[in-house]
C-alpha cells in the first residue's frame, strides 16, 4: 500500500515575498547555458531507451 501525500506547506512573511519577486525576475539565460542544457539532454537521450 502507498505511502499518503503530505500536505505541501504554506509559505508565508519573507519566504513568500523571496519567492513572489524571484517568479517576477527571473535569472537571464546565456545562449551558452542553453547550448549545455541541450548537450545534456542529447547526451542522456542517446543512452536511453524506454519501452512502452
Amino acid at each position: 500500500m502507498a505511502k499518503p501525500i503530505k500536505e505541501t506547506p504554506v509559505l508565508v512573511g519573507s519566504e513568500a515575498i523571496r519567492l513572489a519577486k524571484k517568479i517576477d525576475n527571473p535569472r537571464v539565460v546565456t545562449s551558452q547555458e542553453v547550448i549545455q542544457a541541450r548537450d545534456a539532454y542529447n547526451a542522456v537521450m542517446s543512452i536511453a531507451t524506454f519501452q512502452f
